[in-house]
């Protein structure tokens, strides 16, 4: 997965992160403050896994500043206004202190997100009691997770002395090396090997890729490369679009919202934890060096493109699994566990590398296929690539809802619409 390009400026960001928000949408202040946070992260210019773990970070306090205000509190006026303004309050504060720890380069703007929401809220009893809640769960959220350590980068190139190699360093070799949230373990959901070279499901996705990935293909067709341009954008805004076309639906609430969007915090980022400790155990090749060595993998059926290029840039780690691929599994696991059988609203979401564009789907999988045929047409993944990735992320979102969502869906029935 690839960073934010530096290309991009403040003004663009801030104007298609909101794009990803449909006009109509009602939203609430945890995804209002979803939205801001992510666009925070965008601004600090942070690949894709330190986005994910902020993310999980800061929804995770969210969480438990919602449901701490949420509860009766003793002398507190019984109105319902109040009790929403306290809970507006803590989860502005459990944003603001999550975030100014995390992203102390944005501190200006995290400042000032804090004060137009604290404006907001007028009753003054309300506020103080919810920036006390959210202030004391974000110190608890910051302080359950202080060993999750990030270890020094130490990626040691494989050469023969003397040898030139390239000189870019792989993107987090030290990932899988941090505290998961939910799995036991960073190989919990570690898959079999990717194909044999030797067989016809590797030659299948070798001549997939190596026809409608290239940057001349000429049998991409038009909407194919849109769809791998629309993709090509990495953090984690572009999937809380998805998840907000849930959120905002009528019949949810605020608390139930910080929930979800909680789990999915913490199931994203146990997925970048779970698809690097899968990347560099199997250390697999990209299409870009497969192909232009495909005389070299005793394969008849793969023939050698000297010259052959990827439509889009190639991420700097190995291939297997689709990191894409997993993220999308764990959104729509989740959205599946919230939605149940009843009726699925209209997904959406927007893309910065589409240049804002805005697109929909009807079904949950409708939504994952795409996403796993993106990364074909980019020319940066193999077709078995995605589909485990899918079913990785499918997994851990489906472990997040066991452990997260599921006790409080029982205890609310009517909130499973």
């Amino acid at each position: 997965m690839n960073a934010l390009s530096s290309t991009h400026s403040t003004r663009l960001i801030v104007t298609l992160l909101a794009a990803c928000v449909p006009a109509a949408a009602a939203a609430d202040a945890v995804t209002d403050w979803n939205a801001q946070a992510c666009e925070l992260v965008a601004e600090a210019k942070l690949g894709p896994p330190p986005a994910m773990r902020v993310m999980a970070l800061v929804q995770t306090a969210v969480d438990a500043a919602a449901q701490a205000a949420s509860r009766p509190t003793p002398g507190a006026p019984p109105a319902a206004a109040h009790a929403a303004a306290t809970v507006d309050a803590a989860i502005a504060a459990a944003n603001r202190l999550t975030l100014s720890k995390l992203l102390p380069t944005q501190q200006a703007a995290i400042d000032a997100a804090y004060q137009s929401a604290l404006t907001a809220i007028g009753d003054h009893g309300a506020r103080n009691a919810g920036i006390a809640i959210g202030e004391r769960a974000a110190a608890q959220a910051l302080a359950a997770r202080a060993d999750d350590v990030i270890a020094p980068e130490a990626y040691r190139p494989r050469t023969t002395p003397g040898l030139y190699v390239p000189t870019a360093i792989p993107a987090v070799p030290q990932w899988p090396q941090r505290k998961p949230w939910l799995m036991s373990s960073a190989s919990q959901f570690r898959p079999a090997p990717p194909p044999l070279l030797g067989s016809d499901e590797w030659a299948r996705d070798y001549n997939e890729v190596k026809a409608v990935g290239a940057r001349n293909s000429a049998q991409r067709t038009s909407e194919q490369t849109e769809v791998a341009r629309f993709w090509e954008y990495t953090l984690p805004s572009i999937y809380y679009g998805v998840l907000r076309s849930v959120a905002t639906q009528p019949g949810r609430d605020t608390t139930q919202n910080a929930a979800l969007y909680a789990a999915v915090g913490q199931a994203m980022d146990d997925g970048m934890i779970a698809v690097f400790d899968a990347k560099y155990h199997y250390n697999y090749w990209r299409p870009v060096t497969a192909i232009r060595n495909g005389d070299l993998d005793g394969n008849d059926a793969t023939e050698r493109d000297a010259g052959w290029t990827a439509f889009s840039d190639v991420p700097m780690h190995p291939e297997y699994p689709s990191a894409h691929s997993v993220i999308a599994g764990v959104t729509g696991a989740l959205l599946q566990e919230v939605i149940g059988s009843g009726a699925l609203p209209a997904l959406t979401t927007s893309s910065p590398t589409a240049k804002g564009a805005t697109r929909h789907w009807t079904t949950i999988d409708q939504f994952l296929q795409e996403v796993a045929n993106a990364r074909i047409y980019s020319g940066i993944h193999y077709r078995s690539a995605t589909t485990v990735g899918t079913a990785m992320g499918r997994q851990i979102g489906e472990l997040a809802a066991a452990r997260l969502l599921r006790a409080r869906m029982a205890a609310a029935p009517e909130a499973r619409h």
